[in-house]
């Protein structure tokens, strides 16, 4: 038996034996290095069962983590999965957008055709197609209309291909073909006005066509 002041000893030591370990919980492994022998001798008895040190008579044990224990480790809990938005939480998040109900209309009418590449198109009738796909007012404002809808990506890419054409039908002695290139150019940003616009507002998407 252990007097006050040894068993203080004697419990300080093994504290500091089982730190060096990484085990605050035990004071033998069943293998003593030259420095747990010097502690050992300066502590006094400890008993030689796994995971457990003699003070006055007790016995401190952790049942997860001492060597040797039968008792396995508690696992951590992993985190639930993170839940994919379906169709009805992508509707009501078009329905929260602060755009007109026409723009919602296209909008939904997009994601009924697929997304923005709209793989089934042809599940939309006539009118729901060129509701989706056409804006005549991009078709008569051209980059100005973009520019006011906050795409001034595509603004600037139209300018720079309608110039391009123009500089190189005048140099190619086709003047008289302008008109109808720079209609075609308006006509062919003007089907993917809708498009452009579902990135920007829906996906949140930077797009230049």
């Amino acid at each position: 038996m252990l007097d006050a002041s040894a068993a203080c000893q004697h419990q300080v030591v093994c504290l500091l034996g089982s730190a060096l370990r990484g085990k605050f919980d035990s004071c033998t492994t069943g293998r003593f290095d030259a420095w747990y022998i010097r502690l050992a001798a300066l502590s006094g008895p400890c008993l030689a069962s796994p995971g457990r040190c003699a003070l006055r008579g007790n016995f401190m044990s952790d049942p997860y983590n001492s060597y040797g224990s039968s008792v396995p480790p508690v696992p951590e809990a992993a985190p639930p999965p993170a839940a994919s938005p379906g169709p009805g939480q992508q509707r009501d998040r078009i329905s929260r957008l602060a755009v007109s109900e026409s723009w919602k209309r296209k909008f939904r009418l997009i994601e009924k055709a697929g997304g923005p590449s709209l793989p089934h198109l042809r599940s939309l009738t006539l009118w729901e197609r060129i509701v989706a796909q056409v804006n005549f007012l991009a078709v008569l404002f051209g980059p100005v209309y973009y520019l006011i809808k906050g795409m001034w990506r595509m603004a600037v890419l139209y300018l720079v291909v309608a110039l391009v054409a123009v500089v190189l039908l005048e140099l190619a002695g086709l003047g008289k073909l302008v008109r109808a290139v720079g209609t075609g150019i308006s006509v062919a940003f003007a089907m993917r006005a809708n498009i452009a616009y579902y990135k920007e507002v829906v996906l949140g998407k930077a797009v230049w066509f």
